[in-house]
């Protein structure tokens, strides 16, 4: 990870913590779930947004008054517009993105519950997924949410991560190894 990277995570990180366990103290990680996820479609559809929180020509008060109006409009949990508020008095808006992924994993790991990033040649079924969820679960000891992604280089086959932890079954896959054993014979 780029040092760049790794500061805004850890940015990022601190300020989810503080967070989460407000939410949590509140008994509203609910509350919180909904507005992290509205504010992630919103950052995922406007470009307009995307600019304000990483521009730096933008003023400290404009983006404090933007970013409030907008928490007001969406009807955001109240720690969460107030975070976002400091966030914009410090110039730290540029990390929402690792923020909202940082508190999603919060959240799930709270209610017993892991991500499973699945990526797949032709978009899965919801019988298949539902299966996959399934087999994961049992090895994982854990609720499994699939965030499927379709790859068609991929050929066939899957690539799953859960946490650290990566199968990789593609045919793309198969085919690099069969290439690396060739050309270390030949």
């Amino acid at each position: 990870m780029s040092e760049p990277a790794s500061i805004s995570t850890g940015i990022a990180e601190r300020y989810a913590t503080a967070i989460f366990e407000i939410a949590q103290d509140n008994n509203n990680l609910d509350g919180l779930e909904a507005g992290v996820n509205d504010l992630a479609t919103a950052l995922a559809e406007s470009a307009d947004l995307r600019d304000l929180i990483s521009s730096p020509v933008i003023a400290r008060s404009e983006q404090r008054g933007a970013i409030t109006e907008i928490a007001a409009r969406m009807g955001l949990d109240t720690v969460l517009a107030n975070a976002l508020s400091l966030m914009a008095d410090k110039r730290r808006l540029f990390v929402l993105p690792q923020l909202l992924t940082a508190l999603r994993a919060q959240i799930a790991e709270a209610r017993g519950q892991v991500t499973a990033d699945v990526t797949s040649a032709q978009a899965l079924t919801a019988e298949q997924s539902d299966k996959l969820a399934a087999v994961l679960s049992a090895s994982v000891g854990k609720d499994v949410t699939i965030n499927a992604a379709v790859d068609e280089s991929l050929i066939g086959g899957l690539v799953v991560k859960v946490g650290s932890k990566m199968i990789d079954t593609s045919i793309r896959s198969k085919l690099d190894s069969l290439q690396n054993a060739m050309k270390e014979v030949g």
